[in-house]
Order: structure tokens, then sequence, then C-alpha cells
């Protein structure tokens, strides 16, 4: 699905959605939309992440905070179980392995390790094991339908991009990162409105409260 048609959806059944719902949906489509007009590879890659980013944060007690990474792994765990039957995202990660995604598990510039080993955090026979081994446990879990394991691979490939572009660490539009930047661009333009459909699918599920809730003026 697209914008056009997930945000007739959203119209349609926003009425009884509970509000932590409406006001992810409503958010996460509206940078999803944005995405869709972006022409910038650069630009709809953040505008797509922003999209997820809406649909799963959350406001947790500082006492319990997790990691960016472990809150989004959790999401898609409870995204997976709750598209068991349809089984929709099992489905574009068996289609995408072959392609974007094993094109991201192959690209040492998506791994973190990669970059630590560069700046002199740890040794090359290291990031080289833990390459090789996060290749082993996506193809294992991909051969044990383990769907929230793969994405979490993945996921942490899209993350070490994300902090890239976000964080300043590369050129707009530059020619040294265009192979992954398209890879990931490409995931993410699949499994975002797959993230949203899911989620309007399951009405009555608690996503919790969402980060920086609308306040009215006094």
């Amino acid at each position: 699905m697209d914008y056009a048609a997930l945000k007739e959806r959203q119209r349609a059944g926003r009425a009884s959605h509970h509000e932590n719902l409406v006001l992810r949906s409503h958010r996460a489509l509206s940078w999803l939309q944005r995405a869709e007009l972006s022409e910038d590879l650069d630009g709809r890659f953040i505008f797509l992440w922003i999209a997820f980013n809406a649909a799963y944060a959350t406001e947790i007690d500082d006492r319990y905070r997790l990691s960016e990474q472990e809150t989004f792994k959790q999401f898609l765990q409870k995204l997976c179980d709750l598209d068991h039957d349809s089984r929709r995202i099992e489905g574009l990660v068996w289609r995408e392995y072959p392609k974007t995604i094993r094109a991201l598990l192959d690209n040492p510039y998506v791994f973190q390790s990669f970059w630590e080993y560069q700046t002199g955090k740890i040794q090359q026979a290291d990031w080289k094991e833990r390459f090789a081994g996060g290749k082993r446990r996506a193809a294992l879990a991909l051969g044990q339908r383990d769907t929230p394991m793969v994405l979490g691979i993945v996921f942490n490939r899209l993350y070490t991009l994300r902090n890239q572009l976000v964080h300043g660490g590369a050129t707009w539009n530059g020619s040294v990162n265009r192979e992954q930047l398209q890879s990931c661009t490409d995931l993410m333009g699949k499994l975002v409105p797959l993230v949203i459909e899911v989620m309007l699918d399951s009405p009555q599920t608690i996503w919790g409260d969402a980060v920086y809730p609308v306040i009215e003026k006094e």
C-alpha cells in the first residue's frame, strides 16, 4: 500500500481507534507522504526513518529505558506476532532477502563494527568475525522462519546508515554511499507502509503513549 491508500484506511477507522494509534498513524503517514514525494535519495531515507520512528517511539520511564535499537526490535517482534496469520512481513523478508537484505548483509559500510575497527576501537579480526557471524545468524533465522530475528539484524545495518546521515557522517548526494543508501531506502520504502498497515489492522492493540503528545494551547 502507498500513502494514499493507507490514509484512506486511517480516516475510515480512526473514530474507533485508540487515540495513541490515531496519533502514531497520523504522524507516520505524514512522513511517508513526504518520503514518496522526495526525489532525493538521502532525504527519502531520512523521511522513511522518521515515519518508522513515529510509529514505534514510546515514552519510557528513565528507570527502565532501553536502547533505541532494543526498543524497535521489541516493536518488530510485536508487529510480527500481530501479523502471524497473514504473514505479510514474513513474505516481505522472503522476497527481499535475495535482493536488498542480502546486499545489506554483504556491505561492510553499514556494519557498525567495521567503523569501530577503522577508529581503532577493535581489531580487524574482531569486526570480520562479527560481520560473518551476523550473516550466519541471518541465514539461520531465515531457515527457521524467525522473521523478527532477521529484521533485527537488518535494522542494525539500517541504524548505522541512519546515524551516518543524521549525525553528519556522510555527504549529501555523496557518491561513496549510493549502493548502501539505495538498498536501505528500497527496503524501508516497502517495510514502512506495511508496518502502518499492520498497526491499522490491530486497532485494539495497546501501543503506549506516543512521544511528544499534542498539547492544546491555553
